[in-house]
């Protein structure tokens, strides 16, 4: 019996790819502020600046564990909601909460200690941010043809980036220009801080409703008829427990992305996690103590406003993606702005005047923009369609292994290597980025 002819995914318009990624300016928003305010909250609350990567921990064994299980189940989940929408609308609600009560654990703990209930905070976030932002990654893979493949992970960063330059500023907006206070009794985060976490959870919620709202996802009949979704045969029964032969027989090509991936976001968790008390030993010479002080509440602000700089860059740079991927190819483009930013990383330790910390954030946000497009870009176009949650899900693996490595490396670095100077946490940074552009060498084109 002739099979039925498979037709073209139909081309979506920018309003269409707009709306279907808009949810993820909410999780960026919400992200940034956990990503620039963190480790000032958990060191509020007792927390040691060796110690510090230990808490982030939570972060990568969430993500390692939820989302290939989200992928895999996503794949599988067909509801009146969709596909992919339960999934990021659920960790949604669950992260905005998160939110809310992070910066108040002190005053919720009545036999608790608050450093506890922060961590315990930290964990629910970055377990449900999980839950919401690997779903999105497959939406593209699902709503759009592969000629726009590219297009709709570029307009993806362009949103985390502005989601993440408003979060970022946040804190640093409200003490300046609306006079809420930047200080606090030791112990207690002071309310610019935990006044940005509120309007972080509030539009976490309401970008992802708009999202779930506009966005019309395929039946599994309507993704049948396309010819990029034909039926595979398998000869191997397909259950949850094939997660570990999936991850086994990945494409080439991913596992060099991976390699990428690995030194990539090694980096980036050295960034995250100790830029403020980088700042504030390196440029303001406070002792790493010093977490009450007003000199310290601005190294704060200013890791927020520079986090904010790198994501206007990224932002903007987004947009230039595509125009890159056709002068050069994804993997120049990629390699080029892997290595302008280990060379801006490496540079901080040679700055004194925090003015000119905004040149390095400038080069890291090349490479994020890059970083949060391409490798999914790329990934998109070698991976079976069907299983594309999964693989998008299993694709995280290279993302938070890095970060287990550097959580645990980092307390012993910090402590006895780098003699508890945060700054030489940054020039690790630097040189990881450097061995990700070259690693992308490598790197099967495709």
């Amino acid at each position: 019996m002739q099979q039925p002819l498979k037709r073209s995914k139909p081309r979506l318009s920018r309003a269409q790819i707009f709306n279907m990624s808009f949810g993820f300016f909410g999780i960026q928003f919400g992200f940034a502020l956990q990503t620039g305010n963190a480790s000032r909250i958990l060191q509020t609350f007792g927390a040691d600046v060796e110690h510090l990567s230990l808490f982030w921990l939570v972060a990568p064994l969430s993500g390692m564990l939820i989302q290939p299980i989200i992928g895999y189940f996503s794949d599988k989940t067909w509801t009146r909601l969709g596909r992919r929408r339960p999934f990021f609308l659920g960790g949604a609600l669950v992260a905005a909460a998160a939110l809310a009560l992070m910066p108040n654990a002190s005053v919720l703990a009545l036999l608790i200690p608050p450093l506890l209930i922060g961590a315990g905070m930290l964990m629910i976030m970055d377990v449900a941010f999980n839950v919401s932002m690997e779903p999105f990654r497959a939406l593209v893979a699902d709503n759009l043809p592969k000629e726009q493949h590219g297009y709709g992970y570029a307009v993806q960063t362009f949103l985390i980036g502005a989601g993440a330059i408003i979060g970022s500023f946040l804190p640093y907006v409200l003490s300046t220009y609306f006079g809420v206070s930047k200080v606090a009794e030791q112990g207690h985060v002071p309310d610019n801080v935990i006044w940005s976490f509120y309007a972080g959870a509030i539009v976490l919620v309401l970008s992802l409703l708009w999202t779930v709202i506009t966005t019309k996802e395929y039946t599994a009949e309507e993704l049948q008829s396309f010819e990029e979704h034909q039926e595979e045969e398998e000869t191997a029964s397909h259950n949850f427990f094939s997660i570990f032969r999936d991850f086994k027989n990945m494409p080439q090509a991913m596992k060099q992305l991976g390699l990428v991936q690995f030194f990539s976001w090694f980096a980036l968790f050295s960034m995250w996690v100790f830029t403020t008390p980088a700042i504030a030993q390196h440029i303001y010479h406070l002792p790493a103590t010093d977490t009450a002080s007003s000199a310290y509440a601005d190294a704060g602000n200013l890791t927020g406003v520079l986090f904010g700089v790198y994501n206007l860059v990224a932002t903007v740079f987004a947009l230039l993606l595509p125009k890159l991927y056709q002068a050069i190819g994804k993997k120049k483009t990629h390699m080029i702005a892997l290595a302008t930013s280990g060379l801006g990383l490496i540079s901080i330790l040679f700055i004194q005047n925090p003015n000119l910390l905004y040149i390095p954030m400038i080069a890291v946000g090349i490479a994020w923009a890059s970083i949060l497009a391409t490798p999914y870009s790329m990934l998109s176009g070698v991976v079976p369609a069907k299983k594309m949650g999964l693989y998008m899900g299993l694709f995280n693996f290279f993302i938070t292994l890095p970060q287990l490595v550097n959580g645990v490396l980092g307390t012993v670095l910090v402590k006895y290597v780098f003699q508890h100077q945060a700054v030489y946490c940054l020039t690790m940074a630097g040189v990881f980025m450097l061995l990700a552009a070259v690693s992308t060498r490598s790197v099967k084109a495709v």
